[in-house]
C-alpha cells in the first residue's frame, strides 16, 4: 500500500444528539499518532442510510484511503451499515457469510434466530475481524476499509490490531513548533511557500497584551521539517519580531 490516508466514520444519531459521548476520535488519532500518521478526516453521521453510502463513497473516492468505521453493524431496523457498504463499495448485495454464520450460531444456539444471525449477511468479498468481547464478526472489505461496532471495548482492540499489521514499524514524524509575539498575517508570505510534503499550522491568540501565534510544521522528512521551520525563524529574526522556540518529534 503506497501512504495511507486514514478516516475515520462514526455512525450515531445518539452521538450528534449527545444522549452519548464519542470516544472513538481520541483513541484513534492517539494511536494513529503511536504509529508516526495522522487522520485526514473523521465523519460523525446519524443513521441515514443514503448519507452513510454518500460518506462511504466520499472516502473511497480518495487517495489510498483506511476507513475505520464504528457503529450500524448489528441486527436492529437501524443497522444500516452492512447494506450501505455493500452499495458503496461492492454490487449492493449481502450474501450470507458462512463462517460468520457459524460463529453466530455456536455462540448463541437457537438464540441466534430470527435476529442476530442477520449479522452473518455480510458485502462480497468481506474478510472477518475478530471481536474479542463477544466474538460477533465485525468485518473489512479490499483490506483497507474496516467496520466495527460502536462500542468502544470492541472496536478499539481491533482497531490496534488492525494497524499492527497494516503499520509494524513506526514513521518517525518531526515536528518543530514556535511561538512569535505578532499576528500571523506576518508570516503568511512564508506560509504560501510551505511545500506540499510539510504539515503547518499556524494558531493565533489574542492576550491582553497583545497577539501571539503558534507556528508548527512537520513532515515524515527531518532535513524537510528543518528547512521549513528555518523558514519562520528567519523572516522574524528579518522583522526583528520576538519568539519562543519548543521542538518535539512523534
Amino acid at each position: 500500500m503506497l501512504q495511507p490516508k486514514f478516516f475515520t466514520l462514526i455512525i450515531g444519531t445518539e452521538i450528534l444528539n449527545r444522549r452519548r459521548t464519542d470516544k472513538h476520535f481520541d483513541f484513534v488519532t492517539q494511536a494513529l499518532e503511536k504509529k508516526g500518521y495522522k487522520l485526514s478526516g473523521s465523519f460523525i453521521i446519524e443513521d441515514d442510510p443514503a448519507l452513510i453510502v454518500q460518506t462511504i463513497k466520499f472516502i473511497a473516492s480518495q487517495p489510498n484511503p483506511v476507513l475505520f468505521s464504528f457503529g450500524g453493524i448489528g441486527s436492529t431496523p437501524d443497522d444500516y451499515t452492512r447494506k450501505c457498504a455493500a452499495i458503496a463499495l461492492k454490487d449492493g448485495h449481502l450474501p450470507i457469510h458462512q463462517e460468520a454464520k457459524k460463529i453466530i450460531e455456536e455462540k448463541l444456539g437457537k438464540d441466534a434466530y430470527p435476529y442476530p444471525i442477520r449479522m452473518a449477511e455480510l458485502p462480497k468479498g468481506a474478510k472477518l475481524l475478530d471481536n474479542p468481547v463477544n466474538k460477533m464478526p465485525a468485518f473489512s472489505l479490499d483490506e483497507r476499509y474496516y467496520f466495527m461496532p460502536g462500542f468502544p471495548e470492541m472496536s478499539h482492540p481491533m482497531v490496534e490490531e488492525i494497524l499492527e499489521k497494516l503499520l509494524p514499524e513506526k514513521k518517525e514524524y518531526y515536528r518543530h513548533t514556535l511561538t512569535a509575539l505578532c499576528k500571523e498575517n506576518e508570516l503568511i508570505e512564508v506560509m504560501e511557500k510551505m511545500p506540499r510534503e510539510v504539515e503547518f499550522s499556524s494558531l493565533p491568540k489574542l492576550y491582553s497584551d497583545g497577539w501571539r501565534v503558534s507556528i508548527s510544521v512537520a513532515s515524515h522528512d527531518e532535513a524537510l521539517s528543518l528547512q521549513a521551520f528555518q523558514m519562520y525563524i528567519d523572516i522574524l529574526e528579518a522583522k526583528k519580531i520576538v519568539y519562543g522556540l519548543q521542538d518535539e518529534s512523534n
